[in-house]
């Protein structure tokens, strides 16, 4: 736009001089010319002042060209999507939620690693003779469980009574005496050993196969249910006695005599630690009670007797 305007001012500059030049010559002419007229007529044709004023008016569409900018506005228009490409984000909170799923996926993972507490087991008679018409020589009442355990899985099992045989061998003259309880799925030998007139359960051999487990353990250093010989050893707490790392005997209303057994009948009884422990509250608590009383008599009789000597006083 600058261009054209300097353009109509070398223009207009143009005309001026052009027409002071025009009106020199007219001049010149008229005055070696005698026809003043004729002069006059022959130069008046020349529209000079006309002719830049034409040259004016083709600048009009210069106004044109500043319209043309426009559709600059129309070009800042386009950056409206920019808010669209903001949106697409929104997904990202979606990935967010993703780890809550894995999160949730493991606990059933960790439920089917415990499996549901077994029912205690039924208690069992189990007694055993030298033949049919002899005497028993071991007498046991006993509802037995044995837990097994491989890495983090454990299982236990009950030995049924109603199914269970009884065999084994009578101790005497310093032998053992073997109690042997087998099951279709359950085997155990228990061995009891007589020293220094007590007796105690010295080795157990445990043979498992069911619900697709089988395993066999053997310890033949165990210390347990000691009582002396010619009495039984009796515990109606449960028990639970670790055989090895992996296997643990579990007793519910346990009594035991391996020795001397007399009249088929369990002879005196030795309660185990747990029993003992049991009786040592109410004793205590008796005893508090008998003191109380023996207490507040004493200060009863002591109270009545200050009263009486002051009754005697005021006569």
């Amino acid at each position: 736009m600058f261009r054209h305007f300097c353009l109509t001012v070398l223009l207009v500059i143009a005309s001026g001089k052009l027409s002071s030049t025009q009106s020199t010559v007219a001049t010149t002419i008229a005055a070696t010319t005698t026809t003043a007229t004729t002069t006059t007529t022959t130069t008046a044709p020349i529209p000079t002042t006309t002719t830049a004023a034409a040259n004016t008016t083709t600048l009009a569409p210069t106004p044109a060209n500043t319209t043309t900018l426009a559709p600059t506005p129309a070009n800042t228009t386009t950056l409206a999507p920019t808010p669209a490409n903001t949106t697409t984000l929104a997904p990202t909170p979606a990935n967010t939620t993703t780890p809550a799923a894995n999160t949730t996926t493991p606990a059933p993972t960790n439920a089917t690693t415990t499996a549901p507490p077994l029912p205690n087991p039924k208690t069992g008679n189990y007694t055993l003779k030298p033949n049919v018409n002899a005497t028993a020589c071991i007498l046991a009442r006993m509802g037995l469980q044995i837990s097994f355990k491989q890495g983090a899985d454990a299982q236990s099992f009950n030995l049924d009574p109603a199914v269970t045989n009884v065999s084994g061998s009578c101790g005497s003259n310093g032998s053992d005496s073997i109690l042997i309880l087998q099951s279709d799925t359950i085997y155990m030998d228990f061995g009891f050993s007589n020293v220094s007139n007590r007796f105690r359960l010295h080795s157990l051999n445990v043979n498992v196969t069911a619900s697709g487990v089988k395993f066999t353990v053997t310890n033949s250093s165990l210390s347990l249910w000691e009582a002396s010989v010619g009495s039984s050893y009796m515990c109606k707490k449960e028990q639970s006695d670790e055989i090895t790392s992996s296997v643990t005997l579990h007793t519910f209303d346990l009594q035991i005599q391996p020795f001397g057994v007399e009249d088929d009948q369990f002879s005196t009884v030795e309660d185990c630690q747990a029993d003992a422990e049991s009786y040592i509250v109410p004793i205590a608590v008796g005893a508090a009670l008998a003191a109380l009383i023996l207490i507040v008599l004493v200060a009863y009789f002591i109270g009545r007797r200050r009263n009486q000597a002051q009754g005697y006083e005021s006569f």
